[in-house]
């Protein structure tokens, strides 16, 4: 298999992508998808999501003050 960035993959293989995606390929193709949760139910216009690729986490905090968290109530 060649991923998106034109390397090569053997079958049955399996890697992390930097963008925090973990894919697989078999004999019918590759496959991929988020290892990550996505915040989806809290206050949009007081906070504001950001995304860490180190962690491959999202942290939610007020637009205002990102040193304060705010509450989420559901993820995707």
């Amino acid at each position: 298999c060649h991923d998106s960035k034109g390397e090569l993959h053997e079958f049955g293989s399996s890697w992390k992508t930097e963008d925090c995606y973990d894919c697989s390929c078999s004999r019918e193709g590759i496959s991929c998808c988020s290892s990550f949760a996505i915040p989806s139910d809290y206050d949009k216009e007081k906070c504001v999501s950001i995304f860490n690729k180190e962690t491959c986490t999202y942290k939610v905090v007020e637009k205002d003050d990102n040193s304060k968290e705010c509450p989420v109530h559901a993820w995707v």
